[in-house]
């Protein structure tokens, strides 16, 4: 971008020998621990595009403000100090959002209360894909960020409640029947 706030890095991926229930007790999972590239790497299939905003820079696009991912077209917009489970939040919406709402997409992502469920189901689920992260993390870094479910615990929802967000997911064509993303955006 033209006003030298992005910087740009190759691909990389960013193991860890740490089990998936030893990372779910740790602070949440920052950009800079999991990786740019392996975001990047991630959301490829989808076409959304990883930059990373320098440090101390507020980040474009963030609805939030503060260290959360900014959505600007086809941009997911992170610093260093971004939790995963925010850019993944933010990523899931471009996702999940019709092209024409793609189209004009500029901070909020808006959406109904269905389309957030499916946001919320697809983050966990690309969490597993997602090396350093995995699913049990993703779902503690919710619960410690704040996310509500009236169940009381993301995994109490995904796995026992969230049989509507499934349903829109496949519906929309993101996840086919076996509960797996197909690397597309909603069609």
């Amino acid at each position: 971008m033209a006003d030298g706030l992005f910087e740009m890095e190759p691909a990389e991926h960013h193991g860890s020998r740490e089990s998936e229930e030893d990372r779910a007790s740790a602070p949440v999972l920052l950009v800079a621990e999991a990786g740019l590239g392996a975001l990047r790497c991630l959301l490829k299939p989808y076409g959304l595009h990883c930059d990373r905003v320098q440090d101390g820079q507020p980040i474009p696009g963030s609805f939030w403000g503060d260290s959360e991912a900014g959505l600007i077209g086809d941009r997911l917009l992170v610093r260093d100090d971004t939790p995963v489970h925010s850019a993944l939040h933010e990523a899931c919406h471009y996702i999940c959002m019709s092209a024409d709402r793609r189209a004009s997409l500029h901070t909020d992502a808006a959406g109904d209360y269905d389309e957030e469920n499916a946001v919320c189901y697809l983050q966990i689920l690309l969490a597993g894909r997602l090396p350093g992260m995995g699913r049990e993390r993703m779902m503690a870094d919710m619960d410690a960020w704040g996310y509500s479910f009236r169940l009381g615990s993301a995994r109490d929802w995904f796995e026992r409640d969230a049989g509507d967000a499934r349903a829109w997911l496949v519906a929309a064509g993101v996840i086919d029947e076996a509960g797996l993303p197909t690397g597309r955006l909603r069609h």
